[in-house]
């Protein structure tokens, strides 16, 4: 079950059953089923608090991922700034509502277990990431 939260701001996420049976789709391709999710929605100020407070990193991001998967099934929260994903649609000359897709599916794909640390991972995740969006516009 995928459930949406904000914290500190106010911002609409009208496409919740299409998005939560393309999450299903993205679990089920990789193996997984999704289990519990929830998804934060929250500010750039508000998601460099949490980086600070359990990752004693001092930067902002546009994700954060909790990791809470048992065996094949993934639950996790997602904290995601809808400010940084707002400045990365206009950096990368994105649609918002197209960044923020792969931002979501970005940290899906944490808790199926693809890291983005060194190059490779880099590469296989930006993959991974184009390979679920081109199915987004199914669900």
């Amino acid at each position: 079950m995928v459930r949406y939260f904000n914290e500190d701001i106010k911002f609409d996420f009208n496409q919740r059953l299409s998005n939560n049976r393309w999450l299903k789709f993205v679990a089920g391709s990789e193996l997984k089923t999704l289990g519990n999710v929830n998804i934060i929605f929250c500010s750039d100020n508000y998601i460099l608090d949490v980086n600070m407070q359990y990752l004693q990193h001092d930067y902002f991001t546009d994700i954060i991922t909790f990791d809470y998967c048992e065996g094949k099934t993934l639950s996790g929260d997602l904290f995601i700034s809808i400010d940084s994903v707002r400045e990365n649609s206009v950096f990368y000359g994105t649609e918002f509502r197209d960044e923020l897709n792969r931002v979501i599916v970005h940290g899906i794909l944490h808790l199926v277990g693809y890291d983005d640390h060194s190059d490779e991972d880099i590469i296989l995740m930006r993959s991974k990431e184009d390979y679920y969006l081109s199915f987004r516009n199914n669900f």
